[in-house]
Parts: structure tokens; C-alpha cells; sequence
């Protein structure tokens, strides 16, 4: 697997909270993760606002702000695309 950046994983959980009623579960599974990553990611995530819990079905959902980073992170990787090289 690739080396993946902090917003990268952001990016993937954002994804997967993306229309609500994303479970701690699912948020882990799609972003490949550990529940004690996703802990601290969701911890991150709430307090920046990018994220919100909805306590009555024990669920997240990305926020507008959350969306428009989305956007904001695909539009950077159209414009300037990471080149992997394999070192050998």
C-alpha cells in the first residue's frame, strides 16, 4: 500500500461520511484505519468542523465546510497531480 497523507485519510473519511449516516465502523473500513486513528481523526474532524455526530442515530455526516475542503482537495489534485517514484 502507498504512503497516504493526513488529508488523504481526511479526505477518504469525509468521502464516507458524505449523505450521513456513516457508523465509526464504516468510517474505519473506508479509510483502511485503526479505531484508535479514527478516534483521534474524528476528534480532529468535530472540533474543526468538518464533520458532525448526530447523536439520535449514533452517526456522522460531513458538513458543508467538510464538503467544500472535498472540493478544494480535488481541485489541487487535478492542478498538480503527486508523481510516485518507485526508489530503488
Amino acid at each position: 500500500m502507498k504512503y497516504r497523507s493526513r488529508s488523504d485519510i481526511i479526505g477518504l473519511l469525509l468521502n464516507a461520511a458524505n449523505g450521513g449516516r456513516a457508523t465509526k465502523t464504516k468510517l474505519m473500513y473506508s479509510a483502511f484505519i485503526s479505531f484508535n486513528q479514527l478516534r483521534e481523526y474524528l476528534s480532529l474532524l468535530v472540533e474543526n468542523g468538518l464533520i458532525q455526530y448526530e447523536e439520535g442515530t449514533h452517526t456522522y455526516r460531513t458538513t458543508e465546510k467538510g464538503i467544500r475542503f472535498l472540493h478544494l482537495q480535488n481541485k489541487i489534485d487535478e492542478v498538480a497531480p503527486i508523481i510516485y517514484t518507485s526508489v530503488k
